[in-house]
């Protein structure tokens, strides 16, 4: 059976999340619009199910309050018999308070591991100051805290951070980290890919680096196999079929098709030999499920 790497859930009425109720506002993957409503695991498994999917993996996904989201996806997890579900959850690793805001995270059972977004697309980074996280020591002491709580880091950020972000896991060797979005370009260029390629190699040289694919839509909204292929090719390449996962980024990407187009199209793209790797096996190895 299979796993979803990367997928969010939302129920309105237990969790705020300002950036999707946000009326009127355009954002780098698009318009909320169709998305703003909930989303629960019923209808997630719904999607997932007729292709032998069985488990997947909750990303936090910018509530207001981090602590009452992870509660609410462990209750899920908790409450769900026949589809395992784990989570990455929101924690701000330089917080005066993080100690004790890791402490309390950790007490739930689905806990898997961190995200704190250090870049989504590079205009709105210039107002969010995410990156700013690279330079600050307190959040390398969050990283190194979260490694020896054997606690994964996910890690979404833009191509030009690349470099900086390799330099500041090299602080950090035990840390296990996964990839999100295939690092987010944000082009489909041959130009532009191949400088992609190039800075990626900055992450992938690190072995307990993983990448998932996912997200692709967010930057390449009327996407097709031609446009994807390069970048699954160089992840391919970079990483190996042995620390690469799938990822539906669900209900984002649902913005831009079906979750039946986007699982054939990228299953049809990688080697069926590497299948079991990539679709099950490394994701179920990373997350310790």
């Amino acid at each position: 059976m299979l796993v979803d790497a990367h997928h969010h859930l939302w129920n309105l009425s237990e969790v705020n999340y300002p950036w999707l109720m946000e009326k009127g506002a355009t954002r780098f993957f698009g318009d909320p619009t169709p998305i703003q409503r909930n989303y629960l695991l019923d209808e997630h498994i719904s999607k997932l199910e007729p292709f032998k999917f069985n488990a997947s993996v909750h990303v936090q996904v910018g509530a207001k309050d981090g602590w009452q989201e992870a509660k609410w996806i462990d209750e899920i997890a908790t409450n769900s018999k026949n589809w395992k579900i784990v989570q990455v959850a929101f924690c701000d690793l330089a917080a005066p308070d993080f100690l004790d805001k890791i402490n309390k995270l950790s007490k739930f059972k689905s806990l898997r591991g961190v995200r704190q977004i250090i870049g989504r697309a590079e205009k709105e980074d210039a107002q969010t100051g995410t990156n700013n996280l690279l330079n600050d020591p307190k959040f390398l002491d969050g990283l190194k805290h979260i490694s020896k709580l054997g606690l994964t880091f996910d890690l979404q950020l833009t191509p030009n951070l690349y470099h900086e972000t390799g330099i500041l896991l090299q602080e950090v060797p035990d840390l296990r980290v996964a990839v999100c979005h295939c690092g987010s370009p944000q082009e489909r260029s041959y130009k532009y890919i191949e400088d992609w390629a190039e800075k990626l190699s900055k992450l992938s040289k690190r072995e307990n680096t993983y990448c998932k694919i996912s997200g692709l839509g967010m930057f390449d909204k009327n996407w097709n196999a031609d446009s994807i292929q390069p970048i699954i090719g160089h992840c391919l390449d970079q990483f190996g079929p042995t620390r690469l996962m799938f990822g539906s980024n669900f209900p984002v990407d649902s913005l831009y098709s079906s979750f039946s187009e986007l699982y054939l199209e990228i299953s049809q793209l990688i080697p069926e030999q590497f299948h079991g790797k990539i679709f099950t096996e490394n994701c179920r190895n990373f997350y310790q499920f």
